[in-house]
């Protein structure tokens, strides 16, 4: 967890610790000797502070640990119906990146703009030789996430292969890409 917090994090956090403090002596201060008003005063600034906390943690790892793809391929392998993406990392922003996750969908558009007969109104004829099998409902999006580099420097660049699950029986294939870093 040390590496990981930049020293704004550190600065963020010491903040709201003293902020705590300062709500703590001025709820001792005001309440006086009425212990059950004390108690729910310092649990209020504790929620109050805690939740400034978090949230100056969470929008600094969004604008200080930011990276971006470049020369983003993908090839489909038949042979073990697999989607190979190749790639390289690059960390755009003043600050040491621990991991990076790149999230990737696979969208079926499937139908190439026929509608397949049965996809409306299934028959409900009278089944003479026996009951049809219901067919399970096959997946029209597979979204898959990989941790593809570790211990980005500022500007440095990384390259990347990961490789996904591709369904045969996608067809026109929509692919989105989305990058995670901490």
């Amino acid at each position: 967890m040390i590496p990981y917090f930049t020293f704004l994090h550190w600065l963020s956090l010491a903040f709201f610790l003293i902020l705590f403090i300062f709500l703590t002596f001025l709820s001792i201060k005001a309440a006086g000797n009425k212990t059950g008003l004390v108690i729910s005063m310092i649990f209020a600034s504790f929620l109050v502070t805690s939740f400034g906390a978090v949230l100056s943690i969470i929008i600094l790892e969004k604008y200080t640990k930011k990276a971006e793809l470049i020369d983003v391929r993908n090839r489909r392998v038949l042979i073990n119906e697999t989607l190979v993406v190749k790639g390289k990392v690059k960390n755009i922003g003043k600050f040491k990146i621990n991991y990076c996750k790149l999230e990737i969908k696979l969208v079926n558009n499937g139908w190439g703009g026929k509608v397949p007969k049965g996809t409306f109104f299934k028959s409900g004829g009278l089944s003479i030789f026996g009951a049809k099998e219901k067919q399970q409902q096959k997946p029209n999006t597979v979204k898959t996430t990989r941790i593809i580099v570790k211990n980005l420097l500022p500007g440095e660049i990384k390259n990347f292969s990961a490789i996904v699950p591709y369904p045969p029986y996608f067809t026109n294939t929509y692919i989105n890409y989305k990058l995670y870093c901490h």
